[in-house]
């Protein structure tokens, strides 16, 4: 019995053992992985310290005044200056014959009077209605109503006395009578000889838009292309951007340019321009003034001023009105008001080539009594050419 209770108990330690052991190599296998090693981290590099928390500055060597080379001012100190480009200066075309080179630019007022009038002058039979195109063709061309009427009464009697008309005889009839009516006999030369032997002094005129400020910049060009100096006068200080763009003009060419605040007093502005032509001993001193709106009378008024203000140095030698050509008989219009103002003595036709009312040139001489002496051909710097009657009727009438 007791063997058997003692079997029992070993029995009974034997499978705790085993158990014992079972469990234990369960949990072994569930733990989990041990967990990285931490990574090293850099730290930031300290922040500076201040007020007690400063460090002690560190020594450094030292030297007093006295040990310092100072300069004793035998050499000189060379400042080293920015090239600066001075702007290129144009040398313009020169103005003779330059009309005859830009006379294609006249074509439209060609295939109006010219093509126009011989064509009709070749018909058969010259009948009241021919003779009434003819009359009505010059009229559109703008050369007035008593010009037309004088130059178709000699177009009538010369064909009447010449009989036959070949195109060669035809040509050359046409060209003598439209050169009578431009007038060849008037002076054209922009005057540039003062009397008191200073510069020449010229005032540009004209209302707003007809390209005036752009005009006075290529006269600058058309004078000192004949050898001129020429200073300017900025003088139209009520337009924004009118006196750079004069100055603009000016230093394309070399012409010294004067100029004032914007809105300020253009008479003096004019008045010093004169001053300072004459202490640089200038050929021309060559004055733009305000658009001005004919209609007007205060600033009429002022135009005046600007004229009698430059006439405390010297007497105008010039006073150029510009005339748009496109206008026709609206610029007859303003001629007269400003004939009224100052002593108008020549004409500029600007924009010329746009249009085919050539024969504004006849009624503005005829209603003014003066001379067209330049004319615009076109939007390049030279393209102002000066007036020459033989030349404009030859552009006129075509080979």
């Amino acid at each position: 019995m007791d063997i058997l209770i003692l079997a029992v108990v070993i029995a009974v330690v034997v499978i705790g053992a085993l158990g014992g052991l079972i469990v234990g190599s369960r949990r072994k296998k569930q733990l989990p992985p041990p967990p990285p090693a931490a990574p090293d981290i850099t730290a930031p590099p300290a922040e500076p310290h201040v007020g007690d928390e400063a460090e002690t500055p560190r020594e450094e060597p030292r030297r007093t005044v006295e040990e310092v080379d100072l300069p004793d001012g035998s050499t000189p100190v060379v400042v080293e200056e920015l090239p600066t480009e001075a702007p290129a200066i144009e040398i313009p075309e020169p103005t003779a014959g330059r009309l005859v080179r830009l006379r294609a630019r006249l074509s439209r007022s060609q295939n109006v009077l010219g093509k126009g009038l011989l064509t009709l002058l070749s018909r058969e039979h010259l009948d009241e209605d021919t003779w009434e195109e003819i009359e009505d063709t010059l009229l559109t061309s703008d050369i007035g109503v008593q010009p037309t009427q004088e130059l178709v009464e000699r177009l009538r009697e010369r064909v009447k006395v010449l009989g036959t008309r070949t195109p060669a005889e035809l040509r050359g009839l046409l060209r003598e009578e439209l050169v009578a009516l431009v007038d060849p006999s008037m002076d054209r030369a922009v005057s540039t000889e003062n009397e008191t032997g200073g510069p020449g002094i010229v005032m540009v005129v004209g209302v707003n838009g007809t390209g005036k400020t752009t005009t006075t910049g290529k006269l600058a060009r058309v004078l000192v292309a004949d050898g001129n100096t020429v200073v300017l006068g900025a003088a139209d200080t009520f337009r924004a951007a009118a006196a750079d763009q004069l100055e603009t003009w000016g230093e394309r060419v070399g012409a010294h340019t004067v100029r004032g605040p914007e809105g300020g007093d253009p008479a003096s502005v004019a008045f010093d321009a004169v001053k300072e032509g004459k202490e640089m001993a200038a050929d021309v001193v060559l004055i733009d003034t305000a658009g001005r709106l004919h209609t007007k009378t205060g600033l009429m008024d002022e135009l005046g001023k600007v004229k009698r203000v430059v006439e405390k140095h010297a007497p105008l030698d010039e006073v150029l009105l510009v005339l748009d050509a496109t206008t026709g008989q609206n610029g007859l219009v303003q001629a007269r008001v400003f004939a009224e103002v100052v002593n108008i003595t020549g004409i500029v036709l600007t924009k010329l080539d746009g249009t085919a009312k050539g024969g504004i040139v006849v009624a503005v001489q005829r209603e003014l009594g003066v001379p067209v002496k330049l004319i615009g051909l076109g939007e390049g710097a030279d393209d102002l050419a000066p007036f020459e009657p033989d030349a404009f009727v030859d552009a006129i009438i075509g080979e």
